[in-house]
């Protein structure tokens, strides 16, 4: 089985990375990369075949996953259309919509697109996935196969959707940091010192969300349970529904989906 990478960034480098531990042989993968140390530092981890350009790396294998920034993706896609012998082509670009991909490409309609987020930098991101109908179940299971070694996985039945994805969990590891670094900014103003303040802020968040991811319980009653009547949780908790911050998230979520869609709609145009 041989995959092609168009772009060797972080994100290109997390799911190849995910792949090599998981027992895929390095040898099947290519990256066409224009950047000379982006490639030699991908040559050097991973002991793969690396590319100046697109046209280097054809024929491109059983995959092609197009990996470059949203705004390098029309130029990519155009110097890829003319080498693609039928394989399917996954974008984990975003904003890229597959109608405007399919057009850059020349037509071609074996398509998958994702949402991925930055913990897959250390394997535990969460991706979500759509692909056209004329994507084979077997070229569907190689795009499975590809995204979860970085993580977990869940299709979505709508493209659109992919655009509310990238607004809960593709941005949603900077809100976390955010609140993080709420906790630990608190925590110093109360005499803790840095080093403490940090660790105890990572460790609580980290801990919540394995809490509630095996226990299989509604956070809600998960919250319940930390809240004693008259207690310090319901007090800070009562400060937080008095400023309204849980409004205030859903309507931040909201603000980076509208964000989304109109990039959508910017990144698309021709011209």
């Amino acid at each position: 089985m041989r995959i092609t990478f168009i772009g060797g960034g972080n994100m290109a480098t997390a799911i190849i990375g995910g792949l090599v531990k998981r027992g895929f042989d390095a040898a099947g993968i290519g990256v066409a990369e224009i950047a000379p140390a982006a490639r030699e530092r991908l040559g050097r981890a991973f002991a793969l075949r690396t590319f100046s350009a697109p046209g280097e790396a054809a024929p491109f294998g059983d995959l092609v996953v197009m990996a470059v920034k949203p705004q390098q993706m029309r130029e990519a896609a155009q110097q890829v259309a003319p080498l693609l012998r039928g394989e399917p082509v996954l974008s984990i670009a975003a904003g890229i919509r597959l109608a405007d991909l399919s057009r850059w490409l020349g037509g071609h309609k074996l398509l998958a697109r994702c949402m991925p987020n930055t913990p897959a930098l250390v394997g535990a991101g969460i991706t979500a996935a759509y692909c056209v109908e004329q994507v084979t179940p077997e070229q569907r299971a190689l795009v499975a196969q590809v995204l979860e070694s970085v993580g977990a996985l869940v299709w979505v039945e709508e493209e659109a959707l992919l655009d509310a994805v990238t607004a809960v969990s593709g941005s949603g590891p900077a809100y976390v940091f955010y609140f993080i670094e709420a906790l630990e900014e608190a925590a110093r103003e109360l005499g803790i010192a840095p080093e403490q303040a940090r660790a105890l802020a990572l460790a609580t968040f980290a801990g919540a969300a394995r809490l509630a991811e095996e226990s299989g319980e509604d956070v809600r009653l998960l919250r319940e349970r930390v809240t004693s009547k008259g207690g310090t949780t319901e007090a800070a908790l009562a400060s937080m529904k008095a400023e309204a911050v849980k409004e205030a998230i859903v309507r931040a979520i909201r603000a980076a989906d509208a964000r989304a869609r109109a990039l959508g709609e910017q990144l698309g145009k021709d011209g």
